[in-house]
């Protein structure tokens, strides 16, 4: 259903607040699966460019990174990877993260929640090797999560339908310590009315 408002335009100097508006109502009758669907980008023909031909080109993204020696095409990039995975577990030990300690992650988005889980997770290594090494597991107290305790149908904590309190985030990025469940009725900085 559109609304339209329209008015009959006498003289061009004049303003439209000198006019009367009218309201026109235009409402669509065809059944919906007649109806044209213009934000469906699944129903977009789309150009695709076989692999093969991609590599050969020379004005692309993959032939600066090979001339570049960027990413996979680093000479030294396995053991860039080795050290970065190293590292991940080295920051668990030396932040003390353990499994059933208080955290919060992130900066300006701070969440709180509890660990849940420390170690490899399967499922994010398979998708890109970068993935590898150790997440921890953060069960947090409100549900912005992206799961509800596992990944690619492995559970890792909690069980099925517990909702998006779930998170897996490399160590750095968690601060363990005596953090409360935030209560926004209990805020300090709230004055009485």
């Amino acid at each position: 259903m559109h609304k339209i408002y329209t008015s009959r335009l006498i003289d061009c100097t004049t303003s439209l607040f000198s006019h009367a508006l009218q309201s026109v109502i235009v409402v669509d009758t065809r059944p919906p699966g007649l109806r044209p669907n213009y934000t469906d980008a699944s129903k977009v023909e789309k150009f695709e460019l076989a692999p093969e031909i991609y590599e050969t080109k020379t004005d692309s993204v993959l032939a600066w990174k090979k001339a570049k020696k960027l990413g996979r095409f680093d000479p030294d990039a396995p053991a860039v990877l080795a050290a970065r995975i190293a590292n991940h577990a080295t920051t668990l030990h030396e932040r003390g993260i353990q499994v059933g300690m208080r955290c919060r992650v992130g900066g300006e988005d701070e969440k709180r929640g509890e660990v849940m889980y420390c170690g490899e997770v399967e499922e994010i290594a398979a998708k890109d090797e970068s993935g590898r090494g150790v997440w921890c597991g953060i069960k947090l107290d409100e549900p912005v999560g992206k799961n509800d305790g596992s990944l690619g149908g492995k559970r890792y904590w909690g069980n099925a339908g517990d909702g998006k309190f779930g998170v897996f985030v490399r160590p750095e990025r968690v601060e363990v310590g005596d953090y409360p469940v935030l209560d926004d009725l209990m805020d300090e900085d709230l004055d009485e009315i």
